[in-house]
């Protein structure tokens, strides 16, 4: 089958179209015909193996999985003689960081996986980003006990995380501020966003408002710089570590200290969370962006532009 592999850590360029061995599902497992995927924040990071202490998952030297791709579209082809919940020719989407192999014509996954079917209205190429950066908002969102009334700050708003949470967030009746550039104003306007600030215009630093969650969904902000937006008991989180790691640490010490807290939760994925977010998308309420799509022989383009953080939402990989 044809798929994009790796061998070694690096740029893009170490990604290769190659053939390489369809793989058979074994008692439990369900074989799946790919028909699109995505390049996102986490294949990048196993790609690179940046930061290092990825590699503790990814493998220390060099990859233990050499073909990516954690979001997946496409039908049932065979099943194992102990899959009972899905049949052959269901279409399906889901997430495995476990294994990874969306970026290839054919996927094994366990039934018992985060994976749910494609609503009837629905193509290939729309459900493969359903699950990536959703999951990841979703997370954060559940570990800072938001509630309906309270009022949430997202940073990166246009990023496939951000954008997902200025979503859910709504769903929940939360008022959302998101943060974005200039000529992402509207776009983040129209998916819910009670009120968007334009970082490139504005210090949002110096917004009157107060949140009960600040949400930092591209990693560019910190506790310091924006604990003054908090209100007392309220919640700061980033989608990363930080400067030497520093949002690990305040995990650790703020929750001892009253007031203001760093959370620092570390994302899972479960197949109730993707039926969850199924819903959220068949009600119209959490639909990812889709900013460009690829063929899977131009893969080393969508990974070079997904590195500029310059994409907006979700890159796409149509693979048939």
């Amino acid at each position: 089958m044809k798929s994009a592999v790796y061998k070694k850590y690096g740029p893009p360029e170490v990604i290769k179209i190659a053939a390489v061995q369809q793989p058979l599902p074994q008692e439990d497992e369900i074989l799946i015909k790919v028909f699109a995927s995505t390049v996102n924040r986490t294949d990048c990071g196993f790609r690179s193996g940046e930061p290092f202490v990825a590699r503790f998952w990814s493998g220390l030297f060099r990859p233990r999985v050499t073909i990516l791709g954690c979001e997946y579209a496409g039908e049932v082809m065979q099943i194992g003689r102990k899959v009972t919940s899905f049949r052959v020719g269901q279409r399906v989407f889901g997430y495995n960081e476990t294994t990874f192999g969306g970026h290839a014509e054919y996927v094994v996954v366990k039934q018992g996986a985060p994976i749910a079917t494609i609503p009837d209205d629905t193509g290939y190429e729309e459900a493969a980003p359903i699950t990536e950066g959703a999951h990841y908002a979703l997370c954060d969102i559940r570990a800072s006990k938001i509630k309906r009334g309270q009022s949430a700050l997202v940073y990166g708003a246009t990023g496939a995380i951000g954008s997902a949470a200025v979503q859910i967030l709504k769903s929940m009746g939360v008022t959302v501020t998101a943060v974005c550039n200039t000529k992402s104003v509207e776009l983040i306007e129209s998916i819910g966003a009670d009120e968007v600030l334009d970082y490139q215009t504005e210090n949002v630093t110096m917004t009157d408002k107060r949140f009960d969650l600040v949400l930092d969904a591209v990693g560019k902000c910190s506790f310091k710089r924006y604990k003054r937006l908090m209100k007392q008991h309220s919640v700061y989180i980033s989608t990363e570590m930080g400067k030497n790691a520093e949002n690990i640490l305040l995990a650790i010490v703020t929750p001892f200290l009253g007031g203001k807290k760093v959370l620092f939760p570390i994302p899972s994925i479960t197949k109730e969370d993707v039926e969850y977010l199924k819903k959220l998308y068949q009600k119209g309420t959490c639909r990812p962006l889709i900013d460009r799509t690829y063929s899977l022989n131009e893969i080393v383009e969508a990974y070079r532009y997904v590195e500029t953080g310059q994409k907006i939402g979700n890159v796409v990989i149509r693979v048939r």
